[in-house]
């Protein structure tokens, strides 16, 4: 814990859980720049790293060499032409804002296919730490890549895809910066989609005994995602569908719900929860029942995303989707024992599996359980309980969130995990791209 006394760093992520005091904290105006930091630096002998826009809880873009902020490179390059299926390819500088990126997109009508559920991230952090969406038949956002642009540790610029590069494009989409320095990124999008949101609490024993239907909530809607309230036996159920008539939400709606209670009420009960245990119980409740049902329709980037203004902690675990209601069972079980006070919410979330070599949903239907704890509250001993239930679920941390897992316990749950670590090796021999963290899960750097 820092105290007051101790000097703001120069650069921080959003939780306060990473912090840097780079020697040089850069914000290159093109990509021909990018190349001379990285040149200047590898003569050094340093590191570079990137910070994106500090969304990430792990310690992933930490750096005391050179720290790059990629801002500049916000443009949408081109629009390709449309294939049969109505989608088309677009380039994006790496450093553009999910944000900016869906409203660009949105003049071209076009959209992503899935998103999460913020829309702050820069686009090459988001690939790059495997951020994902919900959605059983649906995949995150790097198999959503299909090809990429990089400063290599030689200073040099490369295109690489499936058909060129093929091996450093699977590192270099979902990676951790560990090849090199994303300055362009390829995408699909998909034609503008409006999405039909039907938000309401329900039991949660209804919920999990559902969750293996063909026609449950998980296989019967496109994105489908719930929070169970610990403490209480109450899920929010946010389903989101390609049909349906339902009217936008009025803007006093919006507000009041996402502002005022999930925001503002949410902070409150948080607080409560600082002032002792016994308080968490009925904080959660009140919580859970301030959440009430809506239903609406809005464009797909309106919907996937919401505002989060409560400080927090969070850790989250991709396991095969048949675990997940065990895996839940056990958190429950471990949190009725201990009394641990957590006022947040429990996400669970799920994808289809895909094949990109560092995905937590490589090759497996998976669901994902992800843990918060308020910023003001202590999180270890209840994030360490979690991870041990999930890794006794072959469970995979997400990139971007806290956990402490290494490379040696992290190579078997995922196939391609050495030859990764070998393309790692081979692109970047120096260690230019290294840094604690990436040294720590990926295997440290061939001369670092």
């Amino acid at each position: 814990m820092r105290t007051q006394t101790e000097p703001e760093p120069l650069w921080q992520n959003w939780a306060r859980t990473a912090r840097a005091d780079p020697r040089l904290f850069a914000a290159p105006g093109s990509q021909e720049e990018v190349a001379q930091l990285v040149r200047a630096e590898a003569e050094r002998g340093g590191q570079v790293r990137v910070a994106g826009a500090g969304h990430s809880f792990s310690p992933a873009a930490v750096s005391d060499g050179v720290l790059l902020q990629l801002d500049n490179l916000d443009e949408l390059e081109w629009v390709g032409p449309p294939e049969s299926d109505g989608s088309r390819l677009v380039r994006v500088g790496a450093g553009i804002r999910l944000r900016r990126l869906c409203r660009l997109l949105a003049q071209h009508g076009l959209a992503l296919e899935n998103m999460g559920d913020i829309d702050a991230q820069s686009v090459a952090g988001a690939i790059s730490t495997g951020t994902h969406g919900t959605g059983a038949q649906l995949r995150g956002l790097a198999d959503q890549v299909r090809a990429v642009r990089l400063v290599t540790a030689t200073g040099q610029v490369l295109d690489a895809d499936a058909d060129q590069n093929r091996d450093l494009f699977e590192v270099a989409r979902l990676g951790l910066g560990s090849v090199g320095v994303l300055t362009a990124v390829t995408l699909r999008g998909v034609p503008a989609f409006t999405l039909t949101a039907d938000e309401r609490p329900r039991p949660l024993g209804a919920v999990l005994e559902a969750l293996d239907d063909d026609d449950g909530p998980v296989w019967g809607n496109d994105h489908f995602e719930f929070y169970w309230f610990p403490y209480t036996d109450i899920a929010f159920t946010k389903a989101n569908n390609r049909a349906g008539d339902a009217p936008p939400l009025h803007p006093v709606r919006r507000f009041f719900d996402d502002e005022i209670v999930a925001n503002g009420l949410f902070e409150l009960t948080n607080l409560l929860c600082t002032a002792g245990r016994p308080f968490t119980r009925g904080a959660n409740f009140v919580a859970a029942r301030a959440l009430s049902a809506r239903r609406y329709s809005g464009s797909s980037a309106e919907v996937f995303t919401s505002p989060r203004r409560v400080r927090f902690r969070e850790m989250e675990y991709a396991i095969p989707a048949e675990a997940v209601v065990p895996a839940l069972l056990a958190v429950d079980s471990w949190l009725r024992r201990t009394r641990e006070p957590v006022p947040f919410p429990i996400e669970v979330r799920f994808a289809a599996p895909d094949e990109v070599w560092l995905s937590t949903a490589q090759g497996r239907q998976t669901a994902y359980v992800a843990v918060h704890q308020y910023h003001r509250l202590a999180f270890a001993r209840y994030f360490r309980a979690v991870e041990d239930i999930m890794r006794a679920h072959e469970g995979r941390p997400h990139w971007g969130k806290m956990h402490r897992r290494h490379a040696a316990d992290l190579a078997p749950v995922y196939p391609q995990f050495e030859q990764a670590a070998q393309v790692r090796r081979a692109a970047d021999p120096e260690g230019l791209f290294a840094n604690d963290y990436t040294d720590r899960v990926l295997g440290p750097a061939a001369q670092r």
